[in-house]
């Protein structure tokens, strides 16, 4: 656990150091991002090692006798650092160019003090042993990711962002604590591995609970309501950490608590499949109504960790049928899915920065045609929607191709058991198909085409260091899809964790399989850049004739007669418009030569919608009720320091 420890140790001074540097601008940006890097890159590098070797790894640290803060590391938490490393390294860097505002030096040293803080807290969220070191690290986590949501205060949009997600976290953390302290009073012991001894009534009530807690984290519907406002306000590498690898951390827990407490009853893990079916389609639905184009990838993120609760929820049911090939199949899909979308996520979230930071708006249907400028953004943008999408050869169609085979595995099974297997297949299969028809709006929109407004124009895509990360990722993105073999077995080496084992198991075949179809993937593109190849060659020195497009019989064509997101996605949201309701604003055209008019639309949450009644407003409500507490007199303030004094005396 030494270089683990060393990684917390530097990833933590480089933040802190920012607070006594701050007034050089480049010396401090430069400090944090080598030092932050320095500290992901021992840690990924120790991550990848126990992961390989496996084994466990622990350390303990007692506190007055009373309690210990236990760490360990073993191969799902290997697995899971693993992408919170990788990801919190590029981020770092990619923060170099894009925090590029010298007036804003001292919030920019707050931001990198907060960054810090996040990656260290998940790193020790995936590594607690026992319930009092992960609470801690839980909140230390959620506070430090509140304070970069709300980096750009002066916006209330943005503070609203902050404080519904202050109130979603934390509510969310007391359904979690409440579940722990349901298993600490059945075993007497803070320790996770202590669950597997309480009731199996416990235990149920135990998943359930936590299940909501941790759910609200990764942004399961309908506990996802305030994702789609926290990503956008914060800035895009925070994006990029949030929606990479953040949420995932209550992937995590939903993990390792099910793995601690081994109840193997069908109903847990029907749970999870449903809430996975629900999420993914409804994420991609309400995605394709976005007009912001952060919130768009924010929406993606929810259907994401559908799809990964689909493959957990598999890996479940697997268990419980007796049904071993399912459950590897599926929980090794699932926790694939984690490190893939980390992966693509964050190139997107990246990209949509630059887009961002050079075009000075998040609106899709004000940009248009960036690609000439913007070749790289493009093109690795392209990537990642590719991969988002599920298509071979690319690494989201590696995890969704072996859930896919876990639910065919399902098939044969009786019963719910069938039932839901089919449902799975069927979701992921909608999920695949409306994932893909929204990049196409993306990057049609975005990237080709006119510009639409003046901003989109003289843009270009200066900054290495926030391209080079995009390139990594989308490389990576590429090398897993073409070579999955490897990286599937990294995640089967996290599975055993889960108290199933693969080593009985044969699993060659549908590693041979998925290599067979990405092979075959990788030679249609390969043929295909090789024609485009071969085309430039033999027009090159040639004069190409070039002629205006068609305008359909108008006279003087504009930019805004082209597609807008709006239009390409109407008729899809129109079929799901009961779960959906979109909402448009179209005033009546009146007169024979009418001037000029305007539509708008937006597409209602309905989680929104119901959520904030039933968990913002009371919390709201209570927190005015106790406004008396803050009376602004000092002695008050110094007879509650008293009396927490007082209290603390008595515990210890």
């Amino acid at each position: 656990m030494n270089s683990f420890f060393l990684s917390i140790a530097l990833i933590c001074c480089g933040g802190f150091a920012t607070l006594f540097i701050w007034r050089n601008f480049v010396l401090m940006k430069a400090t944090a991002v080598s030092v932050i890097s320095i500290g992901c890159a021992i840690g990924l590098f120790d991550a990848l090692v126990k992961l390989l070797h496996q084994g466990s790894h622990a350390a303990s640290f007692e506190y007055l006798k009373l309690f210990s803060l236990s760490f360990q590391v073993d191969g799902l938490s290997a697995f899971f650092l693993v992408a919170i490393y990788a990801v919190s390294l590029l981020a770092a860097v990619y923060s170099f160019h894009y925090l590029n505002k010298p007036e804003k030096a001292l919030r920019s040293a707050v931001n990198y003090l907060f960054f810090s803080l996040l990656i260290v807290s998940m790193a020790l969220v995936v590594t607690a042993a026992n319930m009092i070191a992960f609470m801690l690290s839980w909140e230390i986590m959620s506070l430090s990711s509140f304070f970069l949501v709300i980096y750009d205060y002066e916006s209330a949009e943005n503070r609203k962002a902050g404080y519904l997600y202050f109130i979603f976290s934390h509510v969310g953390a007391m359904f979690i604590l409440v579940s722990f302290g349901i298993l600490y009073g059945y075993s007497g012991s803070f320790l996770f591995s202590s669950g597997s001894t309480i009731p199996d009534s416990a235990k149920l009530l135990v998943l359930i609970l936590s299940f909501i807690g941790f759910g609200s984290k990764a942004g399961v519907f309908p506990f996802h309501v305030w994702l789609p406002h926290a990503h956008p306000a914060a800035p895009s590498h925070i994006s990029a950490v949030m929606s990479g690898v953040m949420i995932k951390t209550g992937i995590y827990g939903i993990v390792r608590l099910y793995a601690s407490l081994s109840l193997h009853t069908p109903l847990f893990g029907e749970i999870v499949l449903i809430a996975g079916m629900i999420s993914g389609i409804l994420g991609v639905v309400y995605a394709l109504g976005q007009h912001d184009l952060k919130r768009l990838l924010a929406y993606h993120s929810v259907e994401n960790i559908g799809i990964i609760l689909i493959g957990i929820g598999i890996g479940m049911i697997g268990v419980s049928s007796g049904n071993p090939i399912m459950a590897v199949l599926g929980f090794s899909g699932g926790l694939l899915h984690v490190l893939n979308h980390s992966i693509f996520k964050s190139l997107l979230f990246m990209g949509a920065g630059v887009v961002i930071q050079k075009t000075g708006t998040r609106t899709i249907d004000m940009l248009g045609g960036l690609l000439k400028n913007m070749k790289v953004t493009g093109v690795t943008f392209l990537v990642g929607s590719l991969a988002i999408s599920g298509l071979p050869p690319f690494n989201g169609f590696v995890s969704e191709f072996f859930i896919y085979l876990g639910g065919f595995r399902g098939v044969a099974l009786d019963k719910t058991a069938f039932v839901l297997s089919i449902m799975a297949i069927v979701s992921l299969a909608i999920i695949g198909g409306l994932a893909l028809a929204c990049f196409t709006k993306v990057v049609g929109v975005v990237f080709q085409g006119e510009p639409r407004s003046s901003s989109a124009v003289a843009v270009d895509e200066k900054g290495p260091a926030m391209l080079a990360p995009m390139l990594i990722l989308a490389a990576v993105c590429i090398i897993i899809g073409v070579f999955p073999r490897m990286f599937i077995t990294l995640a089967l080496k996290a599975v055993p964790v889960s108290g199933l084992g693969y080593g009985r198991i044969p699993m060659e075949p549908f590693m041979q399989m998925t290599a067979n179809i990405t092979l075959a993937a990788t030679v249609f593109f390969i043929v295909l850049l090789i024609l485009i190849a071969l085309r430039l060659v033999l027009y090159r020195g040639k004069t190409i004739g070039k002629a205006g497009t068609w305008g359909c019989g108008f006279t003087q064509p504009t930019v805004k007669m082209q597609y807008t997101g709006t239009s390409y996605a109407a008729s899809i949201l129109e079929f799901f418009r009961p779960a959906a309701p979109l909402q448009e604003d179209h005033p009546r055209i009146r007169g024979r030569f009418p001037q000029k008019t305007h539509y708008h639309s937006h597409i209602d949450d309905i989680a929104e919608l119901h959520m904030v009644r039933v968990v913002v407003n009371p919390v709201l409500w209570l927190f005015d009720r106790l406004r008396w507490i803050q009376h602004g007199d000092i002695h008050l303030y110094i007879g509650y320091i008293l009396l927490a004094i007082v209290v603390l005396i008595f515990f210890v």
